[in-house]
């Protein structure tokens, strides 16, 4: 599986591909981050990474999208900026009909260190050492995205197979309304 993991921002939106599956050794395929100038107008600043993104995904060709689910910080500005640039990637995605998946800052933490509380320093080392990479990557936020890939392939997975196990249980004609009054051992109505 192929993963373009997304830590949206609007100065910096960091991007990180990462192959693999679970129980299986992860490779990077690429990092980066998406700049916009701090002093361009939001159109233009959401236009650059829209493009930035496309680039990304025309040159890895993910198999899913995973981007950091925003949450409520003090600063409203820094959240508005964070939501329209992870909306920005999920349209992308989902215009070219890539799944897109959400995870929790302290989901990744806790997939990538074993911790939901560990701090950025932890988690760059555990993706340095988890990917064999030479170095850290940097920023922070090409870090984060990388983070967000792994935690995808190693948790991803399972999700969505329970995901659609439910959904089978749902649909399925054999519910347990339509079990009632059958006997359980030979299937015959009482």
């Amino acid at each position: 599986m192929r993963v373009l993991g997304v830590d949206p921002g609007l100065t910096r939106c960091g991007v990180g591909v990462v192959e693999g599956a679970p129980g299986r050794p992860l490779r990077m395929a690429g990092v980066g981050v998406v700049r916009t100038p701090a002093d361009a107008e939001i159109g233009q600043r959401l236009l650059l990474v829209e493009q930035g993104l496309e680039s990304w995904l025309d040159e890895h060709r993910p198999d899913l999208v995973a981007v950091e689910r925003v949450f409520a910080q003090h600063n409203v500005r820094t959240v508005m900026g964070t939501a329209q640039a992870s909306a920005v990637a999920m349209l992308c995605a989902t215009r070219r009909g890539i799944p897109v998946t959400l995870h929790t800052p302290s989901e990744v933490k806790a997939a990538v260190t074993g911790s939901g509380r560990a701090d950025k320093t932890q988690v760059t080392a555990m993706v340095q050492r988890l990917l064999r990479l030479d170095a850290p990557p940097k920023p922070a936020d090409a870090a984060d995205a990388l983070a967000l890939a792994i935690c995808h392939i190693w948790r991803g997975g399972a999700t969505n197979r329970l995901q659609a196990a439910v959904q089978a249980a749902r649909t399925s004609p054999l519910t347990a309304a339509s079990l009632k009054g059958t006997s359980p051992v030979k299937g015959t109505v009482r």
